[in-house]
């Protein structure tokens, strides 16, 4: 049974504010989160964390996503709290678009949902606008990294930074996940200040941390058990640039041939990166894993992780890499510095510079001493809110703080 709230009085409104009606439950607030596509990835499991673990008692949390993705099955098993949205997708098709704000709109109405919170940038514009269409009370989005970026041409730019600053106007906070995504946001124009809360996504550390016999490991997964072990971790997209991954393998194997090298994930670009394996006879070092269910196992097993993005949120992979005490060699984007510091857990380069990356890997493997340190500082590293549950936490809290200041009961 549902209970009316109120809005507070008009004379403690902002000038120009719209007065929305407000309902919430009596004994739990119902929310909905809408993403995308639930590919695999940071973003969609630390979406699909959330929904699982938000206090039942506080909470009756739903999920909606568009179809296809590699974690539809995990998220079948929230039974009648996830419904697909199937025209929700990630490429600009305007017919389409339409449909899936009409989708989600009818959804939220039906929903009766106290709070929305988008994710990705395309649910997250269309899913905050029919949110406010539907009269949801509150609407949140997390920028788990923006969808615009240096590398557009100047037009596709625009238009996406015009869509952030729209949305921002109906959104009553804006999660973000590093500082960096605060700043770029703001510097956009997207939001003002005050609507952001900077979260970091998080994940469960203790499968990092579990007694690694590395041979073994890599006698299971194909590998070498002699050989040393560098691993990159990815959606094989433009955002994470594989392609530079496979040029600093090739740079690398040049000096160090008994190197073996690891490329996790699946995309749009595996036909290329298959391709650019076989024109530099990379065949015998680096192998394709495609998706994998077993990476505490892949990275606890290598010597160093490797990330060649081109721009980014807070990389997944830097968190899971510290938990395991794994060096960092990375692209220096974004949230990327607040995570991996040179010299102490890791090195940093400027996007596209493999040749310096490359020799950075040539000269942590033929230092086993220093390699030895940045382990070590890689597990010092570690901070309580990389932690997932520390994440969820953080949500918890900034829910109910938005419910007490915005419904009073009556």
């Amino acid at each position: 049974m549902r209970s009316r709230m109120t809005s507070a009085p008009a004379n403690t409104r902002r000038r120009g504010q719209t007065t929305r009606t407000r309902f919430i439950t009596k004994k739990r607030i119902r929310v909905c989160h809408v993403i995308t596509q639930l590919e695999l990835g940071g973003a969609q499991d630390n979406t699909l964390t959330t929904v699982e673990r938000l206090p039942a008692e506080h909470y009756e949390t739903h999920l909606i996503s568009g179809p296809g993705g590699l974690l539809d099955d995990r998220a079948r098993r929230l039974g009648e709290r996830y419904r697909v949205a199937p025209h929700l997708a990630r490429p600009v098709c305007p017919w389409r678009d339409v449909a899936a704000f009409l989708e989600l709109k009818r959804l939220f109405r039906t929903g009766r949902y106290d709070i929305v919170h988008t994710h990705s940038s395309k649910a997250g514009v269309l899913g905050r606008l029919a949110a406010r269409a539907a009269g949801v009370p509150l609407i949140f989005h997390t920028a788990h990294g923006w969808g615009f970026h240096a590398g557009q041409p100047a037009p596709v730019r625009s238009l996406f930074v015009w869509c952030e600053r729209v949305s921002s106007r109906v959104t009553d906070r804006i999660v973000a996940v590093s500082e960096a995504t605060v700043r770029n946001g703001l510097a956009a124009g997207v939001g003002r200040p005050a609507q952001y809360r900077m979260i970091r996504s998080g994940i469960d550390p203790r499968p990092y941390r579990e007694a690694t016999d590395v041979a073994s490991i890599r006698h299971k997964m194909g590998f070498d058990p002699a050989r040393p072990l560098i691993t990159m971790v990815a959606c094989l997209k433009p955002q994470k640039s594989p392609l530079d991954f496979i040029d600093l393998a090739a740079r690398v194997r040049s000096k160090l041939p008994g190197v073996q090298f690891a490329l996790a994930g699946d995309g749009e670009l595996r036909v290329p990166i298959e391709a650019s394996i076989e024109r530099n006879r990379l065949g015998d070092t680096v192998r394709l894993l495609g998706w994998r269910s077993d990476i505490p196992d892949l990275i606890r097993a290598s010597d160093l992780t490797v990330l060649t993005s081109r721009w980014e949120g807070l990389p997944r992979v830097f968190l899971e890499s510290l938990a395991a005490g794994v060096p960092v060699i990375a692209t220096r984007v974004d949230g990327g510095p607040e995570a991996v510091t040179d010299g102490v857990n890791g090195f940093l380069f400027p996007p596209g510079d493999t040749p310096a990356m490359a020799q950075r890997v040539i000269e942590l493997m033929e230092n086993p001493a220093g390699r030895s340190a940045l382990r070590e500082g890689a597990r010092s590293s570690w901070k309580d809110d990389f932690d997932i549950r520390h994440m969820v936490g953080q949500i918890d809290r900034l829910y109910q703080e938005r419910v007490s200041g915005v419904f009073t009961r009556t």
